[in-house]
């Protein structure tokens, strides 16, 4: 029997493992990855909070997320492509989704590059497009992509 998936809040001492799950998570074709200092400046803002989904002492798994007034935005969620479709990311967004109601949240927002698959994910969770940014990001071939815009509510 495998462990179990386990999901906690992490802080600035869990940044090794959150650039792990970074670096193998997010292409660098497309320079949406954070770079450790960025992830620390803003953990340290109000309202700011991170997650880290684990399997024994191995992460798989991050969310960081902030609450703003009764809006919250998902900032990243990455998932080590080894462990993608196992429920590693509906766990953590369920959990994000759950803190965000228990901070006051009544909508999260995210942003998500067109075409990443991660779209179905969020699709599937509920989320909704609400807005378009045209050639919002730049991949290293030159070639753009928009940023879509969705949202949920999170307060039934």
């Amino acid at each position: 029997m495998s462990d179990p998936l386990t999901i906690e809040t992490a802080a600035a001492g869990d940044i090794a493992a959150v650039m792990t799950v970074m670096t193998e998570a997010f292409d660098p074709a497309f320079g949406e990855a954070w770079n450790a200092n960025q992830c620390l400046g803003i953990l340290g803002l109000p309202g700011v909070w991170m997650l880290l989904a684990r399997r024994a002492a191995e992460p798989l798994g991050f969310a960081l997320a902030r609450i703003v007034m009764d809006e919250a935005e998902l900032l990243l969620l990455g998932v080590r492509p080894a462990h993608r479709r196992h429920g590693v990311g509906s766990k953590l967004l369920e959990r994000v989704t759950a803190e965000a109601e228990a901070r006051g949240a009544a909508r999260l927002h995210l942003e998500v590059r067109d075409g990443n698959p991660a779209l179905e994910l969020y699709r599937a969770r509920g989320f909704s497009q609400t807005g378009c940014r045209p050639d919002y990001y730049r991949g290293a071939d030159g070639k753009s992509f928009d940023a879509l815009s969705l949202t949920t509510v999170v307060k039934k």
